[in-house]
């Protein structure tokens, strides 16, 4: 039977207690103390062995004066009795049961919080109608019983009538019951075992009269759920409750509730210092980092890393990180003495119901870190409603996490490895590989004709999705589901299925470029096209990544090589359609790089031969790219003539596209004419053709590219001297940058605000504006922004 730890009042020893000490003091036996006070041995005792709670007065004087004390220790001598005394008009805390609170944690790092949370409840204890319930939940070793335990030593001095403790012992397999934890309770209350109900309503109303009027702290640990607890709720004020459990207890009708989440990274790696030493974790803090994360930031598994340290003081904290890196043995590395996690996960998993537990084990199937229902039941193999129960009963134990975004779930990253042990113990490894199928199939299927409504020229398209919104919406919630699915495809050979992913991109890539390593996609569709001996995916895909360096790893020099390489081997194969593209691109890359002649030299008959691509597949998009490398060498007049071109070519094929398609690509077209008509110095037009190409942007949707023109924009008005209009589109496009991949474009609004401002009179306020623009510029450390900040500088 689980055992009660009780404390005495503010952590003081009870009567008999201090007699006892007293005693001892003087070298006196309790025969010689008997005879010298004329107090009885038995008497003698009951006291110290706290069967009383003191003596009577007449008794307690004649004791002090056996013991030989005066002054202010006599005072205190008689006042301790008295107070026994008072307690003992009813029954009250057992001395002979005290013993210590659980063993708080000597630094419990991290949960400053969550502390302060405890505090604020024994404060409110004290003036709230039934007391207070804190129930403490959270993942298995996240170290709920720490902070409990850490708490009731801080505040036990708060509740002088007494501090209990009591191990539920929630994840046996037979819990304590409501009945024998009364029994407990009432039996620490020194109420007569022959006087204890055998019922556990009539046991729950004495504990609850027992504790009125008391101000008394109950840590109930390890719950099991709201059956066994609600009996053992003192609901009286003055009183405490404060519980640790697994589950959520969502089932009790009132309390405060305390979730912990693993530690932060740094509140990790400061616990791994409190136990190895800070000087190990300085002289390594890469690695101490990495074990951090290896363990989850979860405290148990933190601190099991740490013992394995300080046991062994000639490893270096980089070993231990090398031998966590496995997944298949990291579970059983995380081991020290009789600490394990691997256990404490295994008591929450045997508590499930059966059809959870195989939803537990078949969610591992999943790739990425967090999945759907309708993911969930694909990998599990069951309707979605039936899962979105089972599910459901995994959040509450714990061993699921709720995402913040609504209908989405994830492990804690050890927990998943636990899942995944038991699904390789409990599948046949055949079973196994035909559910991992499954899964990568559905969603790699499923993206292909999600990213097929991105196709310039698809209206409307078969399949579960009705518009490109919703495709799109698809794509972005379960992009790190149908990347990790590919990844797995790469490493299980499935060439075929990664070739049709990395084309069906293409178009989807345009509108997320930052979203997604477009990089890694589409290499790794060439190394599966070459595989496959594909050479028309081959260069297809050349091209693709060639483009993704570029554009969204600003690698000109890598997108260069690669298309040349495509160029190659487009003619080589005598393919005239990716030969076009791999010389638009290479125009475009040309003038990254500051070669704009020779860029020329591509972007020209690239524009020639853009024509058998049909217009919207990209006609338009590679005479826009002739259009701005004309720009760059000094043909402004000649460049907005082929934007105005492009502008009609919108209008006429319009019937032919998606109206998002529409919008987006004739807003772009408009940002190209713009910058051709303030080269021209036609400012006030380049505005306007800016400002146009805003709302458009602004229709489509696309937020990042309305604050790219509302930047351009802004630029034209300052040059034209509208001062005031200038102001209003670079605080707009200010109010967008603001992710850490907008930090150049961030930086070149600040550097136009400023130049606005100071225009406009208003240069006072431009210092703050300055100074940002300067650290941006040297965060992102390229030749432009230093440049920028050169300007910024001598302004």
């Amino acid at each position: 039977m689980a055992p009660v730890n009780v404390t005495s009042a503010a952590g003081e020893p009870a009567f008999g207690e201090f007699l006892l000490s007293l005693r001892r003091a003087a070298g006196l036996t309790q025969a010689e103390l008997a005879e010298a006070s004329g107090v009885s041995v038995r008497a003698l005792s009951d006291l110290e062995r706290g069967r009383a709670r003191a003596s009577q007065r007449r008794s307690t004087e004649a004791l002090a004066d056996a013991l030989g004390i005066a002054g202010d220790e006599r005072a205190a001598f008689l006042d301790r009795a008295r107070q026994g005394r008072l307690r003992g008009a009813r029954p009250g805390v057992a001395p002979g049961t005290i013993a210590m609170l659980p063993t708080a944690v000597p630094a419990l790092v991290g949960r400053a919080a969550e502390l302060d949370r405890l505090r604020s409840a024994a404060r409110a204890a004290a003036e709230t109608p039934g007391g207070v319930v804190v129930s403490v939940v959270g993942h298995p070793g996240v170290g709920k019983t720490s902070l409990a335990a850490t708490a009731a030593h801080e505040l036990r001095g708060e509740f002088p009538d007494g501090c209990f403790s009591l191990d539920l012992r929630g994840m046996d397999d037979r819990p304590v019951s409501p009945r024998a934890a009364l029994d407990l309770l009432l039996r620490a209350l020194r109420v007569p075992v022959q006087q204890i109900p055998l019922g556990v309503a009539e046991q729950a109303s004495l504990f609850r009269s027992l504790l009125a009027g008391r101000r008394t702290m109950i840590l109930l640990d390890n719950a099991a759920d709201e059956t066994q607890l609600r009996p053992l709720l003192a609901r009286t004020t003055g009183c405490l409750t404060v519980i640790t459990c697994r589950r959520a207890l969502a089932g009790l009708e009132s309390g405060r509730w305390i979730w912990l989440n693993p530690l932060s990274r740094t509140d990790a790696a400061s616990l791994i210092g409190t136990i190895i030493g800070a000087e190990r974790v300085r002289a390594e803090p890469e690695a101490a980092a990495e074990l951090a994360e290896l363990c989850g930031n979860l405290p148990l598994a933190v601190r099991i890393a740490g013992n394995r340290l300080a046991s062994r003081p000639n490893w270096s904290i980089g070993h231990l990180v090398s031998l966590l890196r496995d997944e298949g043995t990291r579970l059983a590395a995380l081991s020290a003495g009789d600490l394990r996690v691997r256990p404490a996960f295994e008591m929450s998993y045997q508590r499930l119901t059966g059809d959870a537990r195989l939803v537990f084990q078949r969610l591992a199937l999943v790739p990425g870190p967090d999945f759907g229902v309708e993911i969930a039941a694909v990998a599990t193999g069951r309707p979605e409603a039936r899962v979105r129960q089972d599910i459901d009963e995994l959040v509450d134990a714990n061993l699921l996490q709720a995402s913040a975004e609504d209908g989405r779930y994830s492990y804690h990253d050890l927990i998943r490895l636990f899942a995944s042990e038991r699904l390789a113990a409990e599948e046949e490894p055949d079973d196994l590989a035909k559910m991992r199928c499954a899964v990568v199939g559905y969603l790699l299927d499923r993206a292909i004709e999600a990213a097929r409504w991105f196709f310039p020229e698809v209206v409307d398209a078969p399949g579960v999705f009705s518009s490109r919104d919703q495709a799109g919406h698809w794509l972005d919630r379960e992009a790190s589901g149908w990347l990790a699915a590919y990844r797995s495809a790469a490493q299980h050979a499935e060439p075929r299925r990664m070739v049709d992913l990395a084309e069906a991109m293409h178009w989807y890539s345009d509108v997320r470029q930052r979203h997604v390593p477009w990089d890694e996609v589409f290499e790794l569709g060439v190394a599966a096209a070459r595989e496959l001996g594909d050479r028309q995916a081959e260069v297809k895909l050349l091209n693709f990544a060639g483009w993704a360096r570029y554009m969204c790893l600003q690698d000109s020099e890598g997108g260069l090589a690669l298309h040349e390489e495509a160029l190659a081997l487009a003619r080589r194969i005598g393919d005239r359609v990716e030969e076009t593209w791999a010389l638009a691109y290479l125009g475009v890359v040309l003038m990254r790089l500051g070669r704009p002649h020779e860029a020329l030299g591509y972007s020209r008959p690239a524009a020639e031969g853009s024509a058998e691509l049909g217009f919207w597949a990209g006609d338009w998009s590679i005479r826009n790219g002739l259009g701005q490398v004309l720009c760059a060498v000094g043909r402004p007049e000649e460049a907005l003539a082929v934007h105005r071109d492009v502008l009609a070519g919108t209008e006429l094929h319009r019937a032919e596209a998606n109206p998002n398609t529409y919008l987006i690509f004739r807003g772009l077209t408009f940002r190209h004419a713009g910058v051709a008509l303030g080269l021209m110095g036609d400012w006030a037009d380049s505005a306007w053709a800016h400002h146009t190409a805003r709302t458009l942007a602004g229709e489509a949707g696309d937020a990042t590219g309305a604050a790219g023109s509302a930047l351009a924009e802004g630029r034209a008005w300052r040059e034209a001297g509208e001062y005031s209009r200038a102001i209003e589109c670079l605080l707009a496009a200010l109010a967008e940058f603001t992710e850490p991949f907008t930090r150049w474009e961030r930086a070149q609004a600040l550097a136009e605000l400023v130049l606005a401002l100071e225009a406009s009179g208003e240069g006072a306020d431009a210092g703050d504006h300055r100074r940002e623009a300067l650290v941006l510029c040297g965060q992102v450390g390229t030749e432009a922004a230093e440049r920028l900040a050169a300007e910024l500088g001598r302004a």
